[in-house]
């Protein structure tokens, strides 16, 4: 993963990860075949082929990816594949921070109004423009906060075990280059004494937006081993997209992930008692609270009791979010859920630093857009 610096455009953003990324893996660009990536600022329609003409390459695969903080893992799988089925070789997946970094002021018209909406379909004719923004169910904070709240109503509430993975993930983002919260050790305590929000929600339990992007790469077996690090083989993967607004889920509390995970480790003959870390999408604590449960880490409605029982840094006895997560390491818009991916990659690869894990061979990891919607994870293994 790495902090693109500021670029006039979002498509020079696009470049500098990529070719970090090929830096970083030890390979070339004219090794490149492949693209996954996001929409751009510059760019409505013809995504893909306006990346792969502006990088100078000859993609045999070419994907668009919208599915919000699940489409990092969801660019993965799909590399994976097409690689598996022999389209390409080596494919890039890059996210750019589009809505926050800052650009040219001869910049294209922006999201303003999707971004106030909360990345809504706020155009007419739209679900979510007919029926849920006049009324008000609009945003992230707000409806996260109902969410949390009907688990309250369900489950009870602990809010200092919800104010220990805020905790716990900044331990590991003090330990981690690049965290935006590395020198800034926190307690309980400051969790608890933060704003709130959206009830139950405080300050500290939300993402810290930041700038910059993350770029991966996903070879085949014959390039990764010529490659300058340990490959990690994506062993299984699963993605469930029922619904954009959760006015529409059937179960506020049963999340998508239950069946992505179900899927990824169906296919792995893996247990979740084998993965080393967990790297989950947090861009608020019920999320990682309901996605622990939901994708079989412990039981429906004993998550809290799970994470006070349980060390979460990275030298405990369920390494969460090593790097920080969202919470401590920072959000740069849709490049949050590559966040997760990098972690766990880097984790595997033994490339962790000061928050390495001990004998860290597989993970799990989530990808979480829109209001627990669309869904997202891989199991991923050392060579």
């Amino acid at each position: 993963m790495n902090r693109a610096g500021p670029a006039p455009f979002t498509l020079e953003q696009w470049a500098l990860l990529a070719a970090a990324a090929l830096e970083d893996a030890g390979l070339s660009a004219e090794q490149v075949d492949g693209i996954v990536t996001s929409h751009l600022g510059e760019s409505e329609i013809f995504v893909p082929s306006t990346v792969a003409e502006y990088l100078g390459v000859r993609a045999n695969f070419a994907e668009l990816l919208d599915l919000g903080g699940a489409s990092a893992a969801g660019m993965v799988w799909r590399a994976a594949a097409a690689i598996e089925l022999g389209l390409c070789d080596v494919v890039l997946c890059a996210l750019p921070a589009r809505y926050i970094t800052p650009s040219s002021e001869l910049k294209p018209k922006t999201l303003t109004d999707a971004v106030f909406f909360g990345s809504s379909s706020n155009q007419f004719g739209s679900p979510q423009a007919e029926f849920e923004i006049p009324y008000g169910n609009l945003g992230q904070n707000g409806p996260y906060g109902q969410v949390a709240q009907r688990y309250a109503y369900e489950y009870g509430y602990d809010e200092r075990a919800m104010a220990k993975i805020v905790v716990d993930q900044r331990v590991n983002a003090n330990h981690t280059d690049g965290a935006i919260w590395k020198d800034t050790p926190l307690s309980v305590e400051d969790v608890l004494a933060s704003p709130v929000i959206a009830d139950p929600l405080h300050m500290l339990e939300i993402v810290m937006p930041c700038v910059g992007g993350a770029a991966v790469v996903v070879a085949s077996a014959e390039v990764a081993a010529r490659a300058r690090n340990r490959p990690v083989w994506v062993k299984g993967f699963g993605e469930h997209v029922p619904f954009k607004t959760p006015t529409y889920a059937e179960d506020l509390l049963d999340t998508p992930i239950r069946k992505a995970a179900d899927t990824a480790f169906g296919m792995t003959g893996l247990t979740r008692d084998q993965m080393d870390m967990v790297s989950i999408y947090d861009c608020y604590t019920i999320t990682v609270l309901l996605s622990l449960e939901d994708a079989g880490f412990c039981e429906k409605g004993k998550g809290m009791s799970f994470i006070s029982d349980h060390d979460l840094t990275f030298r405990g006895d369920f390494p969460l979010n090593t790097a920080g997560g969202q919470l401590g390491f920072g959000q740069a818009g849709l490049a949050g859920g590559m966040h997760h991916v990098c972690d766990a990659t880097r984790q595997i690869m033994g490339r962790a630093g000061a928050a390495q894990v001990a004998e860290c061979n597989r993970a799990f990891v989530s990808g979480n857009g829109g209001i627990l919607s669309e869904q997202t994870t891989l199991i991923l293994e050392g060579d």
